[in-house]
């Protein structure tokens, strides 16, 4: 029987426990047919044309997929699944949250178990590294990734007299406080903000930084002298107050979309999926667009993973599944289809690779990310890193009601502290 701590009852979420569906040993799959695999998935999470080929047979076994899409509450339901023992799919595809479920490891399989290291040189370290829990079983497998650049209006930065190219904009913002510098210029000449909110930029400092909230056993670290936290809240601090920033937080999408579309704001640093967001959102700036180096270093925002749960009926054909959904063939083809960035270098060198969008003019996108996912330094994301959005929240109240920086830290720190207490992480 699977075992389950107070603490992992809690991770498991509210939802699962107000629904009384407490963890049994009796763990039943949701397909009776015995060649039948079920994935739970979300749209444009897993390429279309691959799943009707596992539809007919997974490749290399005399297996057949069933895939589900689910909608809403993706990990709600997952884990009301995990927990009540029933109705759980043999294969689910898990957001880039993977951390919030090490706490249930024990209800995956380790894919160590199966193979994994075979083809571990693959994928990227540092992406390998985030499926892999702090007792070292690799229970999430790599699917996309999110590395990291910094977006903006080569012609609105013209305009501004500033230097346009990514090249210049790259070399004049390798540090952070260069970056400001040219903001500050920006606005002088153009009354034009950067980016939309403080907030992007301390989350986007942390998902650059080899250190984040927590160490590989859950101790806080943000208190620490000059932690990555401590230093990415300065960073939001000096770019609120040097005026770089449009001060529309993340509760006021409407306002942000409203920004990039009309050129108030200039940019965003952000993830290489946030390009075709873009293209959604403001398609008349096509041309317009480019993408110049992350200052210091790029980072990884969102990516998924696959998992097999232990109630698997067939735990070789799903990893099979599995590996092939996941070759660097597979995930260049599923880029050209619905644009998902490779967690396999290979996929790049491939030759099959497109994007012929022409969204950012002669700049070839797809080779900047490529370049950057290389540089994205491995970390450890605490299944608490929930628990402590707190430093978030507080730099909007900053930049948006004029809290004041040290006031908003010592509040941030302890109600990050009281929730982590409850939890029993801290004394």
């Amino acid at each position: 029987m699977t075992r389950w701590s107070r603490r992992g009852l809690l991770g498991l979420g509210a939802a699962a426990l107000a629904a009384g569906l407490l963890p049994g040993c009796g763990q039943t799959s949701i397909s009776a047919d015995p060649r039948e695999l079920v994935l739970w998935y979300w749209k444009r999470s897993v390429s279309p044309k691959l799943l009707e080929q596992a539809a007919q047979q997974i490749p290399g076994t005399d297996m057949r997929l069933r895939a589900d899409t689910i909608g809403g509450t993706f990990d709600t339901k997952l884990r009301t699944s995990l927990a009540g023992g029933s109705y759980i799919p043999d294969i689910s595809g898990i957001n880039s949250n993977a951390s919030l479920y090490f706490l249930a490891e024990d209800k995956f399989l380790d894919f160590n178990q199966y193979g994994a290291k075979d083809v571990e040189a693959d994928y990227y370290p540092w992406k390998w590294k985030l499926g892999t829990t702090p007792t070292g079983r690799f229970c999430f497998w790599p699917m996309d990734t999110g590395p990291t650049g910094f977006y903006y209006r080569s012609d609105l930065f013209a305009e501004a007299k500033l230097p346009s190219e990514p090249e210049e904009v790259s070399a004049q913002t390798r540090t952070w406080e260069e970056w400001i510098e040219v903001g500050q210029k920006l606005r002088t000449n153009s009354d034009r903000a950067m980016v939309n909110a403080g907030k992007s930029l301390y989350n986007q400092f942390i998902n650059a930084s080899s250190e984040r909230y927590f160490d590989d056993q859950n101790r806080p670290l943000y208190e620490n002298d000059n932690s990555t936290v401590r230093q990415a809240w300065e960073l939001a601090m000096k770019a609120i107050q040097a005026g770089v920033t449009a001060g529309f937080t993340s509760n006021t999408s409407g306002d942000q979309n409203s920004a990039w579309v009309s050129g108030k704001t200039v940019g965003n640093v952000e993830a290489v999926w946030w390009g075709e967001i873009l293209k959604d959102t403001a398609p008349d700036t096509a041309g317009k667009w480019r993408i110049a180096s992350q200052p210091v270093k790029p980072g990884n925002s969102g990516g998924s993973f696959l998992a097999v749960p232990a109630a698997c009926k067939d735990p070789e054909a799903a990893v099979a599944f599995i590996r092939w959904l996941t070759s660097p063939e597979n995930q260049a083809a599923t880029f050209n289809e619905i644009q998902l960035f490779p967690s396999t270098p290979a996929s790049f060198t491939s030759g099959s690779m497109k994007d012929e969008s022409g969204f950012f003019g002669d700049q070839d996108g797809l080779a900047f990310f490529a370049e950057a996912a290389k540089a994205v330094p491995t970390t450890f994301v605490s299944t608490y890193e929930a628990q402590v959005s707190f430093f978030g929240k507080e730099v909007d109240n900053v930049e948006t009601s004029g809290k004041d920086p040290e006031q908003a830290w010592d509040d941030a720190v302890n109600q990050c502290n009281k929730v982590l207490a409850k939890r029993g992480v801290l004394g």
